[in-house]
């Protein structure tokens, strides 16, 4: 396959981050307007894909700008202003909106968002080599995960790599509602966080 030229796939991916930007498809299934936020560079070696904005990052405009990004950034250790400003980071959630607010926290990412966007966004990003998947959405989404089992066993299975070598790292959500699954799966923080890290240091490398 002939290669696409710089400029020509650089102009594809800034119509793809304007028109996922520009995205109303959801609004009548919204209770406000909505607000797509995502965070992208054509040289992201490291993407996250999590579930959808709250609603802190759906008022700021701001991915993971809250509490769970407080415990997302200590466990690859990248400080505040510096997740915001290295190119190298992409973040692309399962749903790009805030789908508002159940009885029991955030609704579900919106179903529409993935199947018709990440494909063109994540094509547009190939230096992309280590994705984390953040919560079952993302989990279900990219891995072939068995019915049967629950997020605590895909993140112990640990890391895949996909048909490109790109490597694949589940991960529970940092939510602060997750407390007691941290307290109650101390093997995560001894085990699965310094494999993180060293994964990340192999993305950058």
């Amino acid at each position: 396959m002939e290669a696409v030229p710089d400029d020509v796939a650089g102009a594809a991916f800034e119509r793809c981050l304007h028109d996922i930007r520009a995205c109303c498809e959801c609004k009548g299934a919204l209770a406000h307007e909505p607000r797509p936020v995502v965070l992208a560079d054509r040289r992201a070696r490291l993407l996250i894909i999590g579930q959808a904005p709250g609603r802190i990052v759906h008022e700021t405009g701001i991915p993971w700008n809250d509490r769970s990004g407080d415990r997302l950034r200590h466990w690859v250790q990248i400080p505040y202003d510096d997740f915001y400003a290295d190119k190298r980071i992409a973040v692309v959630p399962m749903g790009f909106c805030f789908p508002g607010t159940g009885p029991n926290g955030d609704l579900p990412p919106r179903p529409e968002c993935a199947p018709k966007w990440h494909r063109p966004l994540l094509t547009a990003m190939p230096q992309v080599k280590l994705t984390l998947l953040v919560g079952t959405y993302a989990q279900r989404h990219y891995l072939d995960v068995p019915r049967d089992w629950s997020l605590t066993d895909v993140v112990r299975h640990g890391p895949v790599q996909d048909g490109e070598g790109r490597v694949l790292f589940p991960l529970p959500h940092p939510s602060p509602r997750n407390l007691a699954w941290f307290k109650h799966n101390p093997w995560f923080d001894a085990d699965i966080v310094p494999s993180l890290r060293t994964a990340l240091a192999n993305a950058f490398a």
